[in-house]
Parts: C-alpha cells; sequence; structure tokens
C-alpha cells in the first residue's frame, strides 16, 4: 500500500501558506503541453536574483530543466517528481 505524503510551508504567525501531498498515481505531465497527453495542473513560478546560482541549486536538489525554454530570464525545470516549475529575473522597469 502506497501512502500520501503531506508537507506544509506556512509562516509561524498563521499566515498564507503552501501545502503539498503526494499523489501514488500522479503521471508526469508534458511540457511544453499537447492535447493527447498529461497537462500540469499547476506549477510555481519563483522569483530569483540570481538565475544561474538558482538554478545550480534546483539541480543540486534534484530537478532536471526541461528542453523547451520560452525565454531568457525565465528556467523552466521539474522537480524530483516531474511537476513543471520557473525560476525567473525581475526585468523591465520594475526590476
Amino acid at each position: 500500500m502506497t501512502r500520501s505524503v503531506w508537507a506544509e510551508i506556512a509562516p509561524s504567525d498563521g499566515g498564507p501558506g503552501l501545502s503539498f501531498q503526494t499523489e501514488p498515481l500522479f503521471t508526469r505531465p508534458r511540457w511544453p503541453s499537447t492535447r493527447s497527453e498529461q497537462q500540469m495542473m499547476m506549477h510555481l513560478d519563483i522569483e530569483v536574483n540570481d538565475l544561474s546560482s538558482a538554478v545550480e541549486l534546483a539541480l543540486a536538489l534534484g530537478a532536471t530543466v526541461t528542453d523547451f525554454q520560452p525565454q531568457d530570464d525565465v528556467r523552466v525545470l521539474f522537480d524530483p517528481a516531474g511537476h513543471p516549475l520557473c525560476l525567473f529575473v525581475r526585468t523591465g522597469p520594475s526590476a
């Protein structure tokens, strides 16, 4: 029997947080999406100060870089289970 695992990231003051739960029947999504294969259900966009360093850390923690990269200031990666996530640096006038 496969057990679900639950993890939560939340501030100690009780403010908003993120919760994660494993899914034994999870099917890795296709990136970029196609109509005939599993599509991503959601993903995280994480702002970083140094894209290269952030990618190196993510790789060291088990992520993989996807083949398709839509922008120069964004890196799309898969977490170890295959969920897409984006690391980005803010560019433009509000940077």
